[in-house]
């Protein structure tokens, strides 16, 4: 195997030639730093002989050497920062060889095969997408950041997998997938090359330090730099892309146009996994432990309703690459944690306020909890709005001839799903090669409402936290919506509040590179959108405590209400008529059909 990889391939020279273009920018900087040096040299040397003698030689050759002196100074100072600061390194999974020896067998086996320096780790990201990461840095060794083979001066880079590849894509295709990434150690190891690529990620972690006190000025002469050679160093990584594809074309090429395929839907599954189930969970302080399992559970369900997809779960027979890890439910665990810090800025560490929630116990204690909570905010805005406890929906309501009137007595609805099971390999429902598990009410049997034996029903007292109380101040027959905006505007602000005073408790790292979360996924929401998910959540509160319905989970759609074991999807349609419009007759409508009562106080959280 080459020590260095040629770099004969389409897209090396191209790589070479601007990586020389960096260096010259660094080689000007320095020849820009030395010239005042130069000069005052020359000044000195032509006074020591007398060639410049009288006035005002003396003290232009002063100022001059004054000049040269700080110039040097500040350039030492300021290549010393380049030199030593440490480059950010992407927040990872370390995996060692023990955890995954035949991944990295496969590894060390496509370096072999295209002759170049196979990787000297690997570790996991809990992202989409793969890559080579350097640090051999000095830094990284000072700091403690790196302590295995990885951190020896010239050691090959690291290869970052992200985990969500592991558990969807089969042996075959991710091989074919990481062939162009391994190949990328070949143009790596070419010496112009790394030396560009180390002062580029140098000057981009100055430009970090600059915002240091006493280091300030340092920021503006990096970040100028980099401008300088901006162009050339992102056409050398393109040259640097071009050379490795090329040098992996032999290798599972027609597969690894199948897996490309792969690559998209993983994505895809991925991002709703995270946007749309674990993001209510980290906000309210638990952490899915097993997203990887579960992304395996969204991309069949996405399979299921795209008839694109189709063809896609026969795949599910073959060999998982997660059968290359020793302990794939304990490295699912490591990268679940390492989302939820990453996406929602969450603790390094579980705690009693930041616990792990497994996948069938996610319904009852994520579910249920967001929607108690969320109408528990609702009925506080509504007395922070001094809206009365017993307010009664307007008159021109309750004389609508085709109003539905309350049920005396609710109709349980038996949500009777059975309990998801876990999954052989990382303890969640839709282990990697099968079927994931359908979405299913939480609660065991014992414990629904609908399975009580019924008991003689009281008369409902007047008041207290009902959703007759919200229908009847969003009820808006003139349809001007004041009051939906007054409540909207004040929910907004409460929710705000509370994001702050979360964010103070947090430990704050400090700025740069360290900053969490690094990739929020908090969209803005309008007030529109908060009141119309705060009304749903109190809407299903109502359904769960007096019609018999269940919290669900969809690994799509994340949080659903169950009644009888099937999700139901008409509501939203029926919330926003109230919330937009200020109209309820739909909404009435819809619970008088599953026997939920409006007047019956919701147990709040």
């Amino acid at each position: 195997m080459s020590g260095t990889g040629s770099i004969a391939e389409v897209g090396a020279p191209s790589a070479r030639s601007r990586a020389l273009a960096v260096l010259r920018v660094r080689s000007r900087a320095t020849a820009a730093v030395l010239l005042p040096a130069a000069l005052a040299v020359v000044l000195v040397a032509a006074r020591m002989t007398g060639r410049l003698a009288g006035d005002p030689w003396p003290a232009v050759t002063l100022a001059v050497c004054a000049v040269a002196a700080l110039v040097l100074l500040a350039g030492g100072i300021f290549g010393a920062v380049v030199l030593r600061a440490g480059p950010a390194v992407t927040p990872t999974v370390p995996l060692p060889e023990a955890a995954a020896p035949d991944l990295y067998r496969l590894v060390r086996d496509l370096a072999d095969r295209m002759d170049v320096p196979a990787p000297s780790a690997i570790a996991l990201t809990p992202d989409c997408d793969s890559w080579l990461e350097d640090r051999a840095h000095a830094a990284h060794r000072r700091r403690g950041t790196g302590a295995g083979p990885e951190s020896e001066p010239g050691a090959a880079p690291v290869l970052v997998i992200g985990s969500p590849f592991l558990w969807w894509m089969r042996v075959a295709e991710l091989r074919a997938v990481l062939a162009p990434v391994v190949a990328g150690t070949g143009p790596s190891a070419h010496p112009d090359i790394a030396d560009a690529r180390g002062f580029v990620r140098g000057l981009d972690a100055a430009a970090d330090i600059g915002g240091r006190p006493g280091l300030g000025w340092i920021g503006g002469p990096a970040r100028l730099l980099l401008r300088l050679c901006r162009t050339d160093a992102a056409e050398m990584e393109r040259g640097v892309a071009a050379a490795a594809s090329d040098r992996a074309q032999g290798v599972d090429y027609g597969l690894r146009i199948v897996a490309q395929e792969q690559v998209g839907l993983a994505y895809a599954g991925w991002d709703r996994l995270l946007t749309r189930v674990a993001l209510p969970a980290w906000r309210m302080g638990r952490w899915p432990a097993h997203l990887d399992a579960g992304v395996v559970s969204a991309l069949t369900e996405l399979s299921r309703r795209d008839r694109l997809a189709e063809g896609f779960t026969s795949r599910l027979g073959e060999r998982p690459a997660c059968d290359l890890l020793e302990q794939p439910g304990v490295v699912d665990e490591a990268a679940s944690l390492l989302a939820a810090r990453l996406f929602h800025g969450g603790p390094a560490e579980a705690g009693p306020d930041w616990s792990p929630v497994d996948w069938a116990a996610y319904p009852q204690e994520v579910v249920d909890r967001k929607w108690r909570t969320e109408a528990a905010r609702l009925h506080a805005a509504l007395d922070a709005l001094s809206v009365p406890a017993d307010l009664a929906p307007p008159a021109a309501d309750q004389s609508r001839p085709d109003a539905p009137a309350a049920p005396a007595e609710p109709v349980p609805v038996t949500t009777g799903a059975p309990a998801q099971a876990e999954a052989s390999v990382s303890g969640a429902p839709g282990a990697p090669g099968g079927p994931p598990a359908p979405a299913t009410a939480p609660a065991p049997a014992a414990a629904r409402p609908a399975d009580r034996p019924a008991a003689p029903r009281e008369p409902v007292p007047p008041g207290g936290a009902t959703l007759e109380r919200v229908l009847g101040y969003l009820t808006d027959p003139a349809g001007e919506g004041a009051a939906g905006e007054a409540l909207a505007g004040r929910l907004s602000g409460d929710l705000a509040r509370e994001e702050r005073a979360a964010g103070a408790a947090r430990p704050q790292p400090r700025g740069g590179a360290d900053t969490l979360p690094l990739f929020p996924l908090q969209p803005p929401r309008s007030g529109r959108d908060l009141l119309a998910d705060h009304v749903t959540a109190l809407v299903c509160c109502a359904a769960v405590d007096s019609a018999g319905a269940g919290p669900g989970l969809d690994w799509l759609d994340g949080p659903v209400l169950l009644v009888g074991g099937e999700r139901r999807a008409d509501l939203a349609p029926r919330v926003l008529s109230l919330v937009e419009d200020g109209d309820p007759a739909p909404l009435r409508d819809w619970l008088a059909e599953l026997g939920v009562r409006p007047e019956k106080p919701v147990r709040l959280l």
